[in-house]
């Protein structure tokens, strides 16, 4: 009798348990799993309050070289001041967790209200309404770099006064206003009140006036562009320090009265600015190019050696050659069915290539 009660009892609790592993088992079913727990982690909330430092020059030592000269005007038809880069129409964050894949966010230029996940992170700041602009190598903070695009010349020869040994520079579009600054270690954590971040979105792109002025014939020109050598390719957004590769910018020229100008943007020079950055390191050789096609289709290079003026002036400033004459002989050479308003540049036009 006992042993039949034992089985009865056996049976009973065998049979409760596999109800409940089956309603354990049924209800699992309509769960999904979640495999994105980054979306789901919290973000802890901080403002970033952009201001812009709107030079278009800079000395080594931070101050401004020009903004004294007292006749902008009457020798250069400018005010200093027409020549500072605008605020830009919107900033980007790049982000660079510790842990997880890094991130951009986009914001108004001012800056906003922004959310990352808890821990250290190195941040890169930069607006984001370039054109010509090519970011590079942005997987990694310490490699991120902004460069230019590749753009051809037939007609342009290079550097005359670089040495033979040394490597022939790419030709390169101008690159447009570029700001940047950085965070190489921001700690995403909680906090009572709101953590306002300033940042100072400095220059990372300057200006060169370029004035190439006429002693004779400037009335048979009808086109004018030029090229400056030796300039650096690249900036890093991590310091501001340029590549140490050098390249060449060509660009367009407008007539003038006395001669033919140019507003030049650059990242400056190569290498600069860094610790092992001094004035006893072997000068670069920087020439300035002036390309003139005249009335009559005849097309004319002047080479200048402007090295000195660079030297002094890595960042922006004012670059002045004189003396550039046209013959009578070249002027009046040929017939006149050129007609350079027509014509152009022809099969010389410059040619920017596509990014791969």
């Amino acid at each position: 009798m006992i042993k039949v009660i034992f089985k009865r009892n056996v049976t009973r609790i065998a049979t409760a348990f596999a109800l409940v592993a089956m309603t354990a088992l049924s209800s699992c079913e309509h769960k999904d799993l979640c495999f994105d727990h980054d979306s789901h982690s919290p973000k802890y909330k901080f403002r970033v309050e952009a201001t812009y430092q709107q030079e278009w020059e800079i000395r080594s030592d931070g101050s401004t070289d020009w903004k004294n000269f007292s006749a902008w005007v009457d020798t250069y038809g400018m005010q200093y001041d027409d020549l500072r880069p605008l605020i830009p129409a919107g900033l980007r964050m790049h982000d660079f967790p510790a842990l997880g894949p890094s991130d951009m966010i986009n914001m108004p230029a001012q800056g906003d209200v922004l959310g990352l996940r808890p821990g250290k992170h190195q941040l890169l700041f930069y607006n984001n309404d370039t054109e010509y602009i090519v970011f590079d190598d942005m997987y990694s903070y310490a490699a991120a770099k902004a460069t230019t695009r590749t753009r051809t010349r037939t007609s342009f020869l290079g550097n005359p006064f670089q040495k033979q040994t040394d490597a022939k520079e790419p030709t390169v579009a101008m690159p447009d206003m570029l700001y940047g600054n950085f965070n190489e270690e921001y700690t995403s954590e909680r906090t009572v009140e709101e953590t306002v971040m300033p940042v100072t979105m400095h220059p990372l792109v300057f200006k060169y006036l370029v004035r190439y002025e006429f002693s004779k014939g400037l009335q048979y020109v009808g086109l004018v562009r030029g090229a400056l050598s030796g300039m650096a390719s690249a900036v890093y957004l991590n310091s501001g320090r340029t590549s140490a590769e050098a390249a060449t910018l060509l660009y367009d020229c407008t007539l003038q009265q006395w001669g033919a100008q140019a507003i030049v943007t650059s990242f400056g020079v190569p290498d600069y600015p860094n610790g092992y950055y001094t004035s006893t390191r072997a000068p670069r050789s920087h020439a300035l190019n002036l390309e003139v096609r005249l009335k009559n289709g005849i097309i004319k290079n002047f080479y200048f050696d402007v090295s000195d003026q660079i030297a002094k002036q890595p960042q922006g400033g004012v670059i002045v050659v004189k003396g550039i004459e046209i013959s009578d002989e070249d002027g009046k050479h040929g017939g006149s069915g050129f007609d350079v308003n027509v014509d152009g540049w022809g099969e010389f036009e410059d040619v920017d290539m596509p990014l791969k």
